[in-house]
């Protein structure tokens, strides 16, 4: 069974703040995960009553309304898709496919960027189910907010895409799990990360609970035993302390990265699927990304030589350019 990693991160050089690296990266995140084992029966989940955050937290979303300020003061977290100033053409499309739905953006560990090595086009088959669950430190105000907004992106994704894609009503019948939770929702979260996915390895749940504060939000997919390229199950991660629109911008890139496209690339504009943070929100661009992944015409498995003329005559027809 194969998890692929994807996070959303800053630098923060611009913001003068210093940055702990962990130590040992050498030892990477294993590609594969043992063989499942058998899901324990499902269990009732009860809504996670508010509580006041702690003091920590607080200060935690203290420091991302500072982060948030300064990428708006520098005209970064763009909200219109686009426009004039960020033309592209059906080649820069098949490029950034290319780069962004066969590269891993973290092969050795959750520290280690990087374009990371080429493997196959991995993508879900079957329905995707999308359920939320919150951390106690989420108020209700936010839950209903945030609810709001998983349930359009995931309207607006399932229109793009062309595949099922709808919300669950109850955790026991999702395969895709959002946590909107913070620092003091860590026990929580790991608690319910090992039930959904018994076979996760220790560093994997242990990026869940200790996940450095450069790292805005994660999402891992886990692919079929049978099939390593076919996605069954995903599970994404929303820190709650975030302001609004980073918290948004966090559930646009994870949802859709969760989807298949799993990489970041300097290369790609107007898209999310960039380090730089120029935009906040899934873009024109990245809605033909997600329509070229699901394509008919390309499946699962498929090699980057394989793929690339075909996604080179999708492009152009998505493009209304001449093949």
């Amino acid at each position: 069974m194969r998890l692929r990693l994807s996070l959303r991160h800053r630098p923060l050089a611009g913001l003068g703040l210093a940055i702990a690296l962990l130590a040992g990266c050498e030892n990477s995140l294993p590609r594969r995960s043992p063989l499942p084992q058998a899901r324990p029966a499902a269990v009732a989940v009860q809504p996670q009553t508010p509580q006041p955050p702690s003091d920590k937290s607080l200060s935690l979303a203290r420091y991302y309304r500072a982060v948030q300020n300064d990428l708006l003061t520098q005209g970064l977290l763009r909200t219109d898709g686009g426009g004039p100033d960020t033309p592209f053409t059906a080649d820069d499309l098949v490029r950034d496919f290319i780069n962004i739905a066969f590269f891993d953006e973290y092969t050795r560990g959750p520290l280690a960027g990087g374009r990371g090595s080429a493997g196959a086009l991995s993508r879900w088959q079957a329905p995707v189910r999308v359920n939320v669950e919150y951390g106690a430190s989420v108020q209700y105000d936010q839950r209903t907010k945030d609810g709001n907004s998983i349930t359009g992106y995931v309207r607006r994704l399932a229109r793009v895409s062309g595949h099922s894609i709808t919300m669950a009503p109850r955790s026991t019948e999702a395969n895709f799990h959002v946590f909107v939770a913070g620092e003091d929702d860590s026990a929580f979260v790991q608690s319910r990360i090992a039930q959904l996915i018994p076979t996760i390895s220790t560093p994997e749940l242990e990026m869940f609970g200790n996940l450095p504060r450069n790292f805005y939000c994660l999402v891992i997919a886990v692919a079929s035993p049978r099939n390593p390229d076919t996605y069954i199950n995903a599970v994404a991660l929303i820190r709650s302390e975030h302001p609004d629109l980073v918290r948004l911008a966090c559930i646009h890139e994870e949802l859709a990265q969760g989807l298949g496209l799993p990489n970041d690339s300097p290369e790609a504009r107007p898209s999310i699927f960039n380090d730089d943070d120029e935009f906040a929100l899934l873009t024109r661009h990245d809605e033909l990304l997600l329509k070229m992944l699901y394509d008919p015409r390309l499946s699962p498995g498929m090699t980057p030589d394989q793929a690339r003329p075909i996604a080179r005559i999708i492009a152009r027809e998505l493009m209304g350019q001449a093949l």
